[in-house]
């Protein structure tokens, strides 16, 4: 059977730099093609190279082959039918303005030709699949992130593409949806029902999905593949030193102490060595959160003391960052009792966001947003050359915006600006599903740490549950409630 997909010597480069490094790669119907990668390895450049999204700064090398046609022009002739894109970032994927069904069924109706009725009965269906069918009326900002994630699914598969793009399909996603995202993408390259057979190129940084998918895999780490072959003989005995990383920075592989006891009166920080009295912060009672006249969960009693760690985990759309906006006092739907012990003032809660380019504006530098944040709060400037240094961040990296820095860069330099606060209470909302495994281990293992020397509560929300096991003095099954 013929390659679907050809590249050959693919580079791509700015005026000033090299981003993908003569790249060589052949998909092959209904035989899933995984590259796997730390953040900033270039992986969406190649996606975004063979779709023909590719912005003008970017120039690219080499030839693509795509259904037979050599370096094909106007590539936008295939999308829908012929090349189907999920794309990373479902928030920006989506239009904002109007309702998931109403999206979905556009797809039939635009691309399919189908009628109106038929349309809303497919809608109806796919949204039934994704667990989604109480959800169609929504607009992606009424939906947690692996709601939204699910729906985009939806948007970029309903016309049954011959080739699935998918970059980073399970960002944000608990295990059981991740195993159902990962059974779909299979199906959909798998598929024997169509006539045409069809193609799948997966972006990830995923390794429990790349195992699922099988088929080859390509390892990449700046630009460059530093590992490539069959994808359970590369995942189950890598040779690269990198690969070999990129697995160990699993949590399963974590050599870690036990977690601490839930009831101690002092806590021994692994960085510092200082014994810090914990006092209690916050006691929660028979809690109840509702959105919308629903009940996300019902009867959550728990404490919190200074210099503990919490673990959330629980199901898409459970209410895990419902009850993080509670307690920040952004939602007031709710039954029960949220006491504090202590008094916090103004900007001493605080909340990390699993995206970091959303919580950051894109056009100024990162030096103006600290110098906003000293100004409007007055707070102390003297500390943060050494936060910079706790945090392994760059002084020059103050000089550039958002978007020139790396996702991991970027949830590091929030950490500074919420520690700049001098937090009591600190809620990481998935601050590492948007990184790769190593950066994700570091961030997470970095949190802990600063949260800790700053005697600060900190609430871990997260869809790993073995992670927040290693991490978190107690940890809270959120589906359970």
């Amino acid at each position: 059977m013929n390659a679907m997909l050809k590249i050959k010597n693919l580079s791509i480069h700015t005026d000033a730099q090299t981003l993908v490094h003569n790249l060589s790669l052949d998909l092959y119907p209904q035989r899933p093609l995984t590259i796997l990668g730390e953040t900033g390895a270039g992986k969406s450049l190649i996606a975004a190279a063979v779709a023909g999204t590719l912005p003008g700064a970017l120039k690219p090398e080499g030839d693509i082959t795509l259904f037979d046609e050599l370096n094909p022009l106007n590539r936008e002739r295939f999308w829908g039918k012929e090349i189907a894109l999920l794309p990373q970032e479902p928030w920006l994927a989506l239009n904002p303005l109007r309702t998931i069904a109403s999206q979905i069924s556009e797809v039939h109706k635009l691309v399919l030709n189908k009628d109106k009725s038929t349309s809303e009965v497919r809608t109806h269906h796919a949204l039934q699949q994704m667990e989604l069918d109480s959800d169609g009326g929504k607009h992606p900002f009424e939906l947690s992130g692996g709601m939204a994630q699910r729906a985009a699914y939806l948007c970029a598969t309903q016309a049954g593409g011959k080739l699935l793009i998918a970059d980073e399909p399970t960002k944000g996603l608990d295990e059981s949806r991740r195993d159902h995202v990962g059974q779909l993408l299979l199906s959909h390259c798998q598929s024997f029902e169509t006539k045409a057979p069809r193609g799948l190129l997966t972006i990830t940084h995923d390794i429990k999905l790349a195992k699922m998918l099988g088929g080859d895999i390509i390892v990449m780490k700046e630009g460059e593949i530093v590992e490539r072959g069959d994808a359970n003989t590369v995942l189950e005995n890598p040779k690269a030193a990198y690969t070999k990383a990129l697995i160990h920075a699993q949590p399963e592989y974590w050599l870690m102490e036990s977690p601490l006891s839930s009831h101690p009166q002092q806590v021994d920080s692994s960085s510092s060595n200082l014994h810090i009295v914990k006092k209690p912060l916050l006691k929660v009672h028979d809690l109840s959160i509702y959105r919308e006249e629903k009940t996300l969960f019902s009867e959550l009693t728990f404490s919190l003391d200074q210099g503990e760690v919490l673990g959330i985990y629980g199901d898409s759309g459970c209410g895990k960052s419902s009850l993080a906006d509670t307690l920040l006092g952004l939602h007031n739907d709710f039954s029960g009792s949220i006491d504090w012990l202590q008094a916090v003032e103004k900007g001493q809660r605080l909340k990390l966001y699993q995206d970091p380019p959303s919580a950051h504006s894109p056009h100024v530098t990162l030096k103006t947003l600290l110098n906003d944040l000293c100004a409007l709060h007055k707070l102390d400037r003297s500390k943060i050359t050494a936060l910079l240094d706790r945090l392994s961040l760059d002084q020059d990296l103050l000089e550039r915006p958002s978007s020139q820095v790396s996702g991991g860069e970027l949830q590091r330099f929030a950490i500074l600006r919420a520690l700049l606060m001098s937090p009591k209470l600190l809620i990481a909302d998935e601050p590492s599903s948007r990184l790769d495994p190593i950066t994700a281990a570091q961030t997470l293992k970095l949190i802990v740490e600063v949260s800790k020397e700053a005697n600060c509560g900190l609430i871990l929300i997260s869809h790993d549950q073995l992670a927040l096991s290693k991490l978190c003095n107690k940890v809270i099954d959120l589906s359970s409630y």
